[in-house]
């Protein structure tokens, strides 16, 4: 493996060279920096925009991060993997932005390189493979299209639980959160752990969007009134928020006196680099298309975690970690090419995304994930190719609200044909 060294790059300013270049801090990210470096990957550099690594668990101060047999909270969670990342050699540099792509250099490949900005000013650096590991995040009030002024109290979960757990700051009395799903729970406990009441929680589906029946019972009994079927019309007040307008399905309106609003749920991928780097996009989860082994569109390129799938919970980013540190030391290596695009895998509404969503010979290590749109009872999930049924799974035996995740396994994938069309995956 080669050395940390500089060439001349574009402009005139120096293009520092590593071999694995890593963006993002996160489960996925230091997951799979930690088994590179340990496994003789090279000089192994991971850049991160916050201040401190671990990305969204350091500030999900509830359980439910690690294994079973060693469940602990978000920032023990996310402090433990940032620290066995540098044990194992990985370079954590804090405080970086990656902001764009430029010209690694000359020959037969040119690898890919990053432009980034940190406390020491601009810089490019080259690496032969690159992971985006960047996360995903919550569309704020503005791309959601709630009308009124902008006044002061008004949060997404992230930004709440930053506020709250990493701050300590004073966010209001009354809170409102929009959305009930895992995430919205989360983020009225949140609210409760700073003092403030939680006035209600407003969806616009006809129940809580929760990961499971019992699961959703047991929260809803926390004595949060739940509001289905409404959605927020209208921010008031000025300066600091005083209430949300509600309009419920029946077209009637109310307002509900709060001071703070907590928009949740409705990730996106953040896909900034990646659409910049000019990475195949999947329609469905609009983060990059990949193969099992996810390996993007563009060589040298991999992409991991929930850039991929916004969003899954910790394990599944980790996970996805540890495949793509398998796969990059196969590139590194010379032992494995860089595949065709591949076969697209797409789904049939009320299914919205799967992934990963391109087939190539060597299937995935590990099951796809997907999301529904709608409540599934008891569903079957089909793979067909050309008309061609493939295989043919029932996931979960009970209904599946559309804030779970499915799984499909991947004995499926040697069936289809390469020079066929797409697969499609319908449930009924």
């Amino acid at each position: 493996m080669t050395a940390e060294h500089s060439t001349p790059g574009p402009a005139g300013r120096p293009v520092r060279r590593v071999d694995v270049l890593v963006v993002g801090a996160g489960p996925a990210g230091l997951v799979a920096a930690a088994r590179l470096a340990a496994s003789g990957a090279g000089r192994v550099e991971v850049l991160e925009r916050e201040q401190e690594a671990g990305g969204v668990p350091r500030h999900c101060a509830h359980g439910g991060f690690g294994s079973r047999a060693h469940p602990r909270t978000g920032p023990v969670y996310a402090r433990l993997l940032a620290e066995a990342a540098g044990r194992a050699g990985a370079s954590v540099r804090t405080g970086v932005t990656a902001l764009d792509w430029t010209a690694g250099g000359t020959g037969v490949r040119a690898d890919p390189a990053v432009d980034a900005v940190g406390p020491a000013g601009p810089e490019t650096i080259a690496a032969r493979a690159v992971l985006l590991a960047t996360g995903a995040r919550e569309r704020p009030r503005t791309a959601r299209l709630v009308p009124g002024t902008r006044p002061a109290g008004v949060y997404t979960t992230g930004e709440l639980q930053q506020a709250v757990h990493l701050f300590g700051q004073h966010i209001g009395t009354r809170a409102v959160v929009v959305g009930a799903e895992d995430v919205s729970y989360a983020a009225a406990d949140t609210v409760r752990a700073a003092g403030a009441e939680v006035v209600a929680l407003v969806t616009e589906h006809p129940r809580a969007q929760t990961g499971g029946i019992r699961a959703g019972a047991a929260r809803l009994g926390h004595g949060i009134p739940l509001l289905t079927d409404t959605t927020v019309a209208e921010l008031l007040g000025r300066g600091r928020l005083s209430g949300v307008r509600v309009r419920h399905r029946d077209g009637r309106t109310a307002v509900l006196a709060c001071d703070t609003v907590v928009f949740t749920g409705d990730f996106v991928p953040d896909h900034e680099l990646a659409r910049r780097g000019g990475l195949l996009l999947d329609p469905g989860t609009r983060g990059p298309a990949v193969d099992g082994f996810l390996h993007t569109s563009r060589p040298g390129v991999f992409a991991a975690g929930n850039l991929l799938h916004a969003v899954e919970p910790a394990a599944t980013a980790a996970r996805e970690g540890a495949t793509a540190a398998t796969a990059v030391l196969g590139f590194l290596a010379g032992s494995t090419g860089w595949p065709a695009p591949g076969i697209p895998l797409t789904v049939e509404a009320p299914l919205r995304w799967i992934a990963p969503n391109r087939i190539t010979p060597a299937g995935p290590p590990a099951p796809y994930v997907l999301r529904t749109g709608a409540p599934l009872t008891r569903p079957v999930l089909r793979v067909r190719q050309d008309g061609r049924l493939l295989h043919r799974e029932r996931p979960a035996p009970w209904t599946v609200p559309p804030g779970r995740t499915l799984t499909l396994s991947a004995r499926w994938t040697g069936q289809v044909d390469p020079a066929g069309g797409e697969v499609r995956v319908s449930a009924g």
